[in-house]
């Protein structure tokens, strides 16, 4: 059967071209509701699901949204997990950091990804500060999430000290993606954005955290900015998928920021970013001949992309105003 997302895109779809036909949306209108375009029906990405591609080795793509179309985007390709990330603090909201974010933005941002969403996995991160100061306080803003979100999980950064609360949401139905190695939430007590697990104190620390949030009930993982050997080792050892970004090609799925993997953000370029699109360039291009285009008045096209009126009307228009 077809998750209730996929039937209401497609009840969304016929009630639109029945507006169509019926002349509700007219020609004039330069934004309409759109026919997102996915032809191609996915079947939903569980847990389950994710468990499986672990077991016959198939990789796991998750890509960061933060927006509807970004959402469509993603469910209109085979992306298994979309992550609403706090990275939107900086990508999105202009902050300097993602502990700026607050919960209330989150779900702002999670309810405007989940009407674009379709077959991926819905996750989105716990703001900084929302999971920290208690168990209860950690189950009030997840419920927050994931009823005024709309999420169907959580992340949280941290390590053997989230084992409780982790242990506490998952009894209650809330999926948790852990996330150990960098935590950006922490880059302050870090001293910066630094690769974590460079010597075997350091490994040692992150496998114990790893195994530590999968025995309370974390149903993944992510590994950011850690040698590849670890993540590889973590992986092998761990019966729960890994979502590796900067931890090497032997993770069991990737994850990147949407702004990196297109090239829009101009912000630090991290070792492990991979530039796939050159949207900047297209964006900048768009926007210089749009204003070209205006100062030399070659755009609206008086004839192509203008309306007229009927001559004998407009006749009768300067007639009247004569009179008056």
């Amino acid at each position: 059967m077809l998750g209730s997302s996929m039937y209401a895109l497609r009840l969304q779809r016929v009630e639109l071209k029945h507006a169509s036909r019926n002349g509700i949306f007219r020609r004039w209108m330069s934004v309409r509701p759109q026919d997102i375009g996915i032809s191609e029906v996915r079947k939903k990405v569980t847990i389950q699901s994710l468990y499986q591609n672990k077991a016959n080795g198939t990789p796991i793509s998750m890509l960061t949204a933060y927006d509807y179309p970004t959402a469509v985007a993603c469910s209109s390709h085979p992306v298994d997990i979309t992550l609403v990330g706090d990275s939107l603090a900086q990508v999105c909201l202009g902050y300097p950091s993602t502990t700026h974010l607050s919960v209330a933005e989150m779900i702002h941002h999670t309810r405007a990804v989940a009407r674009g969403t379709t077959h991926p996995l819905l996750i989105a991160d716990m703001p900084f500060g929302s999971y920290h100061t208690g168990i209860e306080d950690a189950l009030r803003n997840a419920v927050r999430m994931v009823q005024d979100g709309h999420v169907e999980g959580v992340k949280m950064e941290g390590g053997q000290e989230l084992t409780e609360i982790v242990r506490r949401l998952s009894s209650v139905g809330i999926p948790v993606m852990a996330h150990v190695g960098l935590l950006p939430q922490r880059h302050i007590a870090m001293s910066g954005y630094k690769v974590q697990g460079r010597d075997r104190n350091g490994a040692k620390r992150i496998l114990a955290d790893a195994l530590a949030l999968q025995e309370a009930g974390a149903f993944s993982i992510v590994l950011e900015a850690i040698p590849k050997e670890l993540g590889k080792y973590i992986t092998e050892k761990l019966e729960i998928p890994t979502i590796g970004i900067g931890a090497g090609p032997h993770t069991d799925g990737q994850v990147l920021v949407w702004d990196d993997m297109m090239g829009t953000w101009n912000g630090h370029k991290a070792k492990f970013v991979r530039r796939f699109a050159n949207a900047k360039h297209e964006r900048d291009s768009g926007v210089e001949a749009y204003c070209e285009a205006v100062k030399s008045r070659s755009f609206p096209d008086e004839n192509t992309e203008s309306y007229s009126l009927d001559k004998n009307e407009w006749a009768q228009f300067l007639e009247d105003q004569k009179s008056q």
